[in-house]
């Protein structure tokens, strides 16, 4: 077998074992989740409104813009 006529085909497998020994090697990171807040009763939720108040554009202004 002519080495280097199957240069990109080694090169290509040697890449593709290195990336899955990386991977298979790597160490997974614990989750660091923020405990929920603890709400006492439905009461308690603040929930913010957002009014909006504008008019819309028509044709023409839009085309101005």
């Amino acid at each position: 077998m002519n080495i280097a006529k199957h240069m990109e085909a080694i090169v290509v497998a040697i890449i593709a074992i290195a990336a899955a020994t990386s991977l298979s090697t790597a160490a997974v990171p614990k989750l660091r989740a923020a405990p929920a807040p603890v709400v006492a009763s439905a009461d308690a939720v603040t929930t913010h409104v957002v009014y909006v108040s504008a008019k819309r554009l028509n044709a023409e202004e839009k085309a101005a813009l």
